[in-house]
């Protein structure tokens, strides 16, 4: 896990650029306690290891 401290964007493009797959967004989004994946200010993220197996895109119900 690594930390990450973003200007505004959004989760789509930062799952894409730390995880290699933007429909993982889910993931950090779950980490950090956030459901909207558009970020404004500056916001610190933990970001999760890269998983290559791991589902994206939809939280789990």
């Amino acid at each position: 896990m690594r930390t990450l401290i973003i200007a505004g964007g959004d989760l789509f493009r930062i799952a894409a650029d730390t995880l290699g797959d933007a429909t993982q967004w889910i993931r950090i989004a779950q980490l950090n306690g956030l459901t909207d994946p558009l970020l404004t200010g500056v916001t610190t993220l933990q970001v999760p290891d890269t998983d290559p197996s791991a589902g994206g895109g939809i939280a789990s119900q």
